[in-house]
């Protein structure tokens, strides 16, 4: 029987990124360890990148999405989601970036290594 390993909360502050948010969110959902959440926060974008953030949290239950009614700055954004992670770990991944499919099952790997 598998042990169960510690949550890790995945934070992505959303900033006007509708080109690369789709990329940056399958490639966070696609990780090879199991036990995460994402919090997205949307702070205060001028495009469709947070509607396309509520759309991926409405088919995946580890993704909630907080709404920024204006843009309050990146510190704001990362704040929010530190605030609401539920998580042992936490894990920055800025928007407009994408991972690959071993990132937390290797950072979990190093902290379990390292002690």
């Amino acid at each position: 029987m598998e042990e169960e390993r510690p949550l890790i909360s995945v934070i992505v502050p959303v900033y006007n990124v509708e080109l690369y948010i789709r990329k940056c969110l399958e490639s966070i959902a696609a990780q090879t360890y199991p036990f995460f959440e994402v919090i997205v926060v949307d702070d205060g974008s001028q495009d469709e990148g947070g509607r396309i953030c509520d759309d991926y949290a409405a088919g995946n239950k580890r993704i909630q999405v907080v709404h920024f009614p204006e843009n309050r700055g990146l510190s704001a954004a990362r704040n929010e989601g530190v605030f609401r992670a539920k998580g042992d770990y936490a894990v920055f991944v800025d928007s407009d970036d994408h991972v690959e499919p071993d990132l937390l099952e290797k950072l979990y790997s190093n902290i379990t290594l390292t002690n």
